[in-house]
């Protein structure tokens, strides 16, 4: 069924809120096999509103709102829907007995705005809300049908789940099931060039590639009678996009690169240090955001100065004097000394120019070097980023830190 998502709210709009309404029900609607269609978002005017539901229902046969349900006078979701969907408002008994309930526990008397959220379309299926004061409802008229849930995240997922979710269910042609692999180590250009064989020929399942800030993924869905039946084929094509570019997945699951270090390393008890250089302790903070690390993470240094680097992790004056902090050489040094400071079964460094500023031809911004040492071997990797962006360099010597470590504790070739 063609579905779109409709965002209700002037301060969406304004960008005082982040609508993450939309990205749950995407995701929540593809699961059912609904296919999402458009994503809209009207502010609090009821003429606005009306063009945009009109407008969606001529190529979808479902529309789900969020938003203006309350009872102020901006709240005008309820109202325009009954006028695009042709019905009037009544008096919803169980919602009215519901608010006076709740007014009741509060010790607070029934306000008239508040007898608004009672009124209902007199053809509608009513949801009640137990998270909140809002109810919401399906209407429907001939083949198309409107879902109107409230705007707050909580209220809108309890909603979802105990009473939208199990409407939509009896209504659904199929089931969608997807699975993300991410990937780091090739572009996306180039991720699907080796794919392209299996892109080309492709019904159901279907492939999606995508980029993401230095990494990419791969979107496998298909849609079939059963959950079973989908994830059977999903697992299947799985298996021949590993054939080709497996050496680049780290997860099939759509986990971030420092969620599946973190928890291998948590996993094998395998304790970690780091010295940092052109990161600046933002490896430490990707890593302990993981639940659990501190029970295998030792510490991270900041040694950003040549001083620094002397001082807390024995690099000699004369191998920065005669190949500069940003070499291999360094990298190599500031991870033996950490080693040695430490005693981390595994210990990793980097230095490096993360610009936009500092590069010289020889030196260019965003050449970085990476040493780890894990039980007994010894990496030094040069990376090359043609990126004068200082953030973005920076990030992109974490996720390369973080790649080099899991192929470290997997035995695996480093590109």
């Amino acid at each position: 069924m063609k579905t779109a998502v409709l965002s209700v709210g002037t301060e969406i709009l304004f960008g005082q809120i982040t609508n993450t309404n939309t990205v749950f029900l995407s995701q929540q609607l593809n699961m059912l096999g609904f296919d999402v269609m458009y994503h809209y978002t009207v502010g609090d005017n009821s003429k606005r509103l009306a063009e945009i539901i009109e407008m969606a229902f001529r190529d979808c046969d479902l529309v789900i709102t969020t938003g203006g349900l309350g009872p102020t006078e901006d709240d005008l979701t309820k109202e325009t829907a009954c006028q695009v969907m042709h019905d009037e408002l009544k008096v919803h008994e169980e919602s009215l007995r519901a608010l006076e309930e709740m007014a009741r526990k509060r010790d607070k008397p029934m306000t008239e705005n508040n007898y608004k959220q009672a009124l209902m379309p007199s053809r509608a299926q009513v949801f009640d809300n137990d998270a909140g004061t809002a109810p919401g409802f399906a209407l429907s008229q001939g083949e198309k049908t409107i879902i109107c849930m409230p705007g707050p995240p909580r209220e809108m997922k309890r909603m979802w789940e105990r009473r939208v979710k199990p409407y939509l269910e009896s209504r659904q042609t199929g089931v969608i099931y997807y699975q993300v692999l991410r990937c780091f180590g090739i572009g996306e250009s180039s991720l699907e060039t080796e794919l392209l064989g299996l892109i080309d020929q492709q019904t159901d399942p279907t492939i999606a590639t995508y980029a993401k800030e230095g990494e990419c993924s791969v979107r496998i869905a298909s849609k079939r009678e059963t959950l079973e039946e989908a994830r059977g084929a999903v697992e299947e094509m799985i298996e021949k996009v590993e054939a080709l570019v497996g050496e680049y997945v780290y997860s099939r699951h759509d986990e971030e690169l420092a969620q599946v270090v973190g928890k291998k390393l948590i996993e094998r008890n395998i304790s970690v240090s780091a010295c940092e250089s052109c990161t600046g302790g933002m490896f430490a903070e990707s890593l302990t955001g993981v639940p659990g690390i501190s029970a295998v993470f030792d510490r991270s240094l900041v040694t950003y100065t040549y001083g620094a680097k002397m001082e807390e992790l024995g690099v000699q004056e004369e191998t920065l004097r005669q190949f500069t902090a940003e070499s291999g050489e360094t990298a190599l040094e500031m991870v033996q000394g950490l080693r040695e400071k430490t005693g981390s079964r595994l210990c990793i460094s980097v230095t490096g120019i993360a610009g936009p500023g500092g590069g010289t031809p020889e030196k260019p911004v965003g050449l970085m070097y990476i040493g780890c040492i894990f039980d007994g071997r010894t990496e030094v990797k040069e990376i090359r980023v043609r990126n004068v962006s200082r953030d973005w360099n920076r990030h992109y010597a974490v996720l390369s830190m973080l790649d080099i470590i899991n192929r470290m504790i997997e035995g695996q070739e480093i590109h």
